[in-house]
């Protein structure tokens, strides 16, 4: 009887285990989340900013600022948004996903931890 119990205890310390490592992978999801937000509302800012732009257009590259053509900023800020977007979309998905599998193993841990707690009181 006491092996069943140790089994179910190592089970339910596993389960815990998995279950704070995934809150943990969908903490940096949410992070990754909240700066792809904030690049995207840049690069959108940028855009605007452009539309209304008269005379010569400089960009930044790393440390240096360089002089580029209306177009190609346009095209640029294009890119790099649809490619925000895309990574949005995708962690969006990850997230969902993971939040079911939490749930799942939330209730799953639940369960265990009812089981554990009948088997130790007898």
């Amino acid at each position: 009887m006491s092996e069943i119990k140790n089994m179910e205890a190592t089970d339910l310390t596993k389960a815990l285990g998995e279950y704070e490592n995934l809150e943990k992978q969908l903490e940096m999801l949410l992070l990754q989340r909240n700066q792809l937000k904030l690049q995207l509302g840049e690069t959108k800012n940028a855009q605007e900013e452009l539309r209304h732009a008269t005379g010569e257009i400089y960009k930044s590259a790393g440390s240096l600022v360089l002089k580029t053509t209306k177009e190609n900023a346009e095209k640029e800020l294009k890119e790099r948004k649809e490619l925000i977007e895309i990574k949005l979309n995708a962690i969006q998905k990850e997230e969902e996903k993971m939040r079911i599998v939490l749930k799942e193993l939330q209730e799953s841990l639940q369960e265990q931890m009812k089981k554990y707690g009948q088997a130790k009181k007898k």
